[in-house]
């Protein structure tokens, strides 16, 4: 039997598509916003990287309240201390994601360049597919 892939997720904070073993899992348990390491606690979750940019990043954004469908005020302070809390021996809780950078790209994203085919005598014209 094949081992299964490891599921993919957004961050909520920078947008960035990652593996779930990159991603911290967040809940709101009486209106605060819960860090489920384990990814074991029960009800919806969001995903961001376990860093204070991105979680500022989805605080700023307001992504959390949309991501969790929750219409009440979330409280933060909960999963900012999580993230912001070194490891017994001085390093982060936990490595940082790699630096986010669009790469910019000479394709189209409507896809690549086609010639029309028409029957008159002018020349082909090329459009984006």
């Amino acid at each position: 039997m094949a081992a299964s892939p490891i599921p993919v997720r957004t961050c909520v904070g920078c947008r960035q598509r990652a593996p779930v073993t990159e991603l911290l899992r967040v809940v709101v348990r009486e209106s605060r916003l819960v860090p489920d390491p384990a990814r074991r606690l029960p009800g919806r979750g969001a995903s961001v990287h376990p860093t204070p940019d991105c979680v500022r990043a989805a605080v700023r954004r307001r992504a959390f309240p949309r991501a969790l469908r929750s219409s009440a005020p979330l409280g933060t302070d909960q999963l900012e201390d999580h993230v912001a809390t070194p490891s017994p021996d001085g390093s982060p809780a936990r490595p940082a994601p790699p630096q986010h950078q669009h790469q910019p790209s000479d394709r189209h994203p409507a896809g690549p360049l086609v010639e029309s085919r028409t029957t008159s005598d002018d020349p082909p014209v090329k459009s984006h597919r």
